[in-house]
């Protein structure tokens, strides 16, 4: 498990340049609201990111949206980090809740939750025009087979097809 640092303590070694801070957070989490000196590295995509290795006079400080993600990915990130690594306690949560400065862009709707209504709307569609035209079951099984192709893979055509969408793209 990483050591744990306050966001107070990370603010003031971040404004001395004596850490790093990168955010695990996904993207649309991190357009709305983030640390200006931090580095965006998305957890589903950070083991694929060049990323400098840490050194003792600059280690590298893990955050994400309440702590969890970091704690439960601790033994990636030290990985990944090559050099001395901390969590930040309680994540970008506690970091607002201290009341410390942040960036805020547009809130935009999570990915994954535009994949699940979307996923759940193919099955419900396929289950109501079912009971007219039975053939149209097989929507749901298509929703069923992709949904559960990402899971295996990691890879998700639906979510790469919304992320595509001019919602997503402002």
């Amino acid at each position: 498990m990483l050591p744990h640092i306050s966001p107070a303590e990370t603010l003031q070694k971040l404004q001395e340049g004596s850490i790093r801070l990168v955010d695990i957070r996904e993207p649309d989490e991190i357009k709305s609201v983030r640390v200006s000196d931090s580095e965006p590295a998305p957890l589903s995509v950070i083991q694929w990111l060049p990323m400098a290795p840490a050194c003792d006079d600059r280690p590298i400080v893990f955050t994400c949206q309440s702590g969890r993600r970091t704690t439960l990915h601790s033994e990636l990130l030290k990985k990944l980090a090559r050099g001395p690594a901390w969590q930040m306690e309680g994540g970008m949560g506690a970091w607002e809740q201290a009341g410390l400065p942040v960036e805020r862009g547009k809130k935009q709707f999570p990915i994954f939750r535009q994949i699940q209504i979307a996923a759940g709307g193919l099955v419900l569609l396929g289950l109501a025009g079912g009971l007219a035209w039975p053939p149209m079951l097989w929507l749901s099984a298509f929703a069923g087979a992709g949904l559960t192709f990402a899971g295996v893979t990691g890879f998700c055509g639906m979510g790469l097809l919304l992320a595509a969408m001019p919602w997503n793209k402002r």
